[in-house]
């Protein structure tokens, strides 16, 4: 009875000095080896590393691909770069533009929101926007730096004006004259109160009431220290004003 080759070694050479088939436990553990350094590959090629002005980024492949026509797509794509980039010796694209302005872009490809620091311009983020070449990124920009300045002429022309004063004046008249007196009120004056102070005399056979009338107009009469001659019906008002 023929006995098989002591396990663990080798096959003996076939005929003409060619090596024998392996045996199957041989074969799979050859197989196992070559699957296990699939993952670590496949996950290498997922992740970009990104050397910008001297600091380091790194993102997935599938982030700076978000948009399409952008720089970092274009620089990095899977299929192929179609922009020519040097490496630095460990291997990250070299880009020579600020880091402290690629922080904004990067997260907005991250999860599409625009989170600028206070210390960081609005503009420095709208230049590298359009570096970069992120149309999306490049309207929200504007749209917040056009916000930005609507509220700060907003809150200018507030403090140029300032708190509005009012100038209030009591006039004195008689019943018959209300209606004159109202018919002249006018270069902004305006009616605040009527007040009856009862009869003051007799007139013929018929009382003739009296009455205090308030009214007020905004104090903007003056103009860069030019103060402005009041028309002819607001000096009825004054001189009216003047009897009480």
């Amino acid at each position: 009875m023929a006995e098989g080759p002591p396990r663990g070694r080798t096959p003996s050479p076939g005929p003409g000095g060619a090596p024998g088939p392996p045996s199957p436990r041989a074969a799979g553990a050859a197989a196992g080896s070559a699957g296990a350094l699939s993952p670590p590959a496949a996950a290498a090629s997922k992740w970009v590393r990104l050397n910008v002005g001297g600091t380091y980024f790194v993102s997935t492949r599938q982030t700076l691909c978000r948009e399409p026509k952008s720089f970092l797509c274009r620089l990095c794509c899977q299929d192929g770069p179609e922009l020519g980039s040097d490496k630095d010796e460990t291997g990250a694209y070299l880009i020579d533009r600020d880091p402290t302005y690629f922080g904004p872009i990067l997260n907005y490809l991250r999860h599409g929101k625009l989170i600028i620091n206070k210390e960081l311009a609005e503009e420095g983020v709208l230049e590298e926007a359009e570096f970069y070449n992120i149309a999306s990124l490049v309207r929200l920009v504007k749209e917040r730096i056009r916000d930005n300045e609507n509220r700060t002429s907003q809150a200018l022309f507030c403090v140029l004006q300032g708190p509005v004063k009012h100038v209030y004046r009591v006039l004195q008249c008689q019943e018959e004259e209300l209606t004159q007196m109202v018919s002249t009120m006018s270069d902004g004056w305006k009616f605040e109160q009527l007040i009856s102070i009862g009869s003051s005399y007799n007139y013929g056979n018929e009382d003739q009431a009296e009455f205090l009338c308030v009214v007020s107009r905004e104090l903007n009469n003056s103009t860069n220290g030019i103060v402005k001659e009041p028309s002819e019906k607001a000096k009825i008002l004054q001189e009216r004003g003047s009897r009480m």
